[in-house]
């Protein structure tokens, strides 16, 4: 919680930070006693420095913030980070290209498929499966539905962001509404790739396996379903004369801040910047799909929710295309057609939609014991890559998530490092929250929106 206590003030200072009389202090573990006899300032017995957090239930995960304040007045905001260590950036050195799948879907675990993509993509342009211009040789159906749960993701992504921000801001009705429709995209996650949250489904090359019997039905009856409830938040929210209160004018930030500091995603576009990955940079095929970038033009916490609310929208039209498009491909491929990079039960889903795989590694059992020699060292050591680096961004429900691999031209990587959105936001945190009130930081970190998997990885 909130500790106001004179005594705990360590990292408050960074090394070589500026105070308002330009001198330069270096202070990386002191008591505030000698940092203020340090100062030489007789004002500096006035001032308190607390800590919110990491065990803050309005700081979105384990963020700790160091804030100094004078009476209600924030004077001054840091952020300190590194308290979750998932060192999964590290640990997929050591497994295969495919099982590193597993591991970085773990990382913003809000947007687990998102992970995955930029990963995949990354992978497969050093494949040569995709060239950087657009052109790739996997499956239609496997780009269809990635751009699907990708789309569902967001909307799940965005309905946590809203309904965790209504929550701290007294908002109860909108975080209840939010996790019940949340609650909605995660059967449907469940019932396509039989996980809730970090599904390691989307593969190198392809998807891991067909849709179900009766899936886009269910998601159909999503859309139609959301189509009705979306409505509620604006009723709630938009011209709500308390929400508003507490969302104008707080954290502000301009144009030209969100580009000095390397800001993407929703904050970026509530300036009225329409950056947007999928227009800008097209992967997947969105260039083919038929949307809006969302945009506000306040600069503040309250255009960043009218984005966000009006981007859900978007992701519904962007979903309904997505399963028009895919019952017309009943029984198509999932996975590209190579048995160097494909499990030979991956390159047989599609047919039937789940049936066949195991039928096909029997054949490969009575074929040869080459063929089956192959397909045990292809499923416990993996493919091998070229030598070479490739980064792929995407546009993630935080803003551009990008994945830097480098291979040696063995089969695990030899380096993978992710440019995570909610890293480079939560540099704005002290930008947005110095000169408010405390209780307007609490606002400001959830106009963000960081995820602290991401900022940890």
């Amino acid at each position: 919680m909130v500790s106001t206590s004179s005594t705990t003030n360590q990292d408050y200072y960074a090394d070589g930070a500026d105070t308002a009389e330009g001198r330069v202090f270096t202070v990386t573990g002191q008591d505030w006693d000698e940092i203020a006899a340090d100062m030489g300032d007789s004002d500096a017995a006035e001032r308190i420095v607390v800590n919110m957090g990491p065990q803050h239930p309005s700081t979105h995960g384990v963020l700790r913030l160091i804030l100094e304040i004078e009476g209600e007045t924030v004077t001054e905001a840091r952020c300190g980070i590194g308290y979750l260590h998932t060192g999964i950036e590290k640990n997929m050195e050591y497994r295969s290209w495919t099982q590193g799948v597993t591991f970085c879907t773990r990382m913003d675990y809000l947007s687990p498929f998102f992970n995955e993509m930029t990963y995949v993509l990354g992978v497969e342009r050093l494949l040569g499966i995709e060239d950087g211009q657009g052109n790739s040789t996997v499956p239609e159906k496997a780009q269809i539905m990635r751009v699907l749960l990708m789309e569902l993701n967001r909307i799940s992504s965005h309905l946590v962001c809203i309904a965790t921000g209504g929550m701290e801001i007294g908002a109860l009705t909108v975080m209840t509404i939010g996790f019940r429709e949340r609650e909605l995209v995660l059967d449907l996650f469940e019932l396509i790739t039989g996980l809730r949250m970090n599904h390691a489904f989307i593969r190198p090359g392809g998807v891991a396996q067909d849709l179900p019997p009766g899936a886009l039905d269910e998601i159909r009856s999503f859309v139609a379903l959301m189509k009705k409830r979306l409505p509620e938040y604006a009723a709630l929210c938009n011209a709500n004369p308390i929400f508003k209160a507490r969302l104008e004018n707080v954290g502000h930030l301009d144009l030209e801040g969100c580009m000095a500091l390397g800001l993407t995603g929703p904050v970026l576009r509530s300036t009225g910047y329409g950056f947007d990955l999928r227009k800008a940079q097209p992967y997947s095929g969105y260039e083919t799909y038929d949307f809006d970038v969302q945009t506000w033009d306040t600069s503040d916490s309250y255009g960043r929710f009218r984005v966000r609310l009006n981007e859900m929208h978007e992701s519904l039209r962007i979903i309904e295309q997505a399963a028009d498009r895919l019952a017309r491909l009943e029984g198509a491929p999932v996975m590209v057609a190579d048995k160097k990079v494909a499990w030979p039960s991956q390159l047989s889903i599609g047919s039937d939609g789940m049936g066949n795989s195991l039928d096909h590694i029997r054949h490969i059992m009575g074929e040869s014991m080459e063929a089956l020699i192959h397909h045990f060292k292809l499923v416990t050591e993996g493919f091998r890559v070229p030598a070479g680096q490739a980064y792929v961004p995407v546009e993630s429900p935080r803003g551009e998530l990008g994945a830097h691999v480098v291979s040696d031209g063995g089969t695990r990587p030899f380096r993978a490092h992710f440019r995570d959105p909610s890293f480079n936001n939560l540099q704005a945190m002290g930008v947005m929250s110095e000169g408010g009130q405390i209780a307007d930081v609490i606002v400001a970190i959830a106009s963000i929106d960081p995820v602290m998997g991401g900022v940890d990885r």
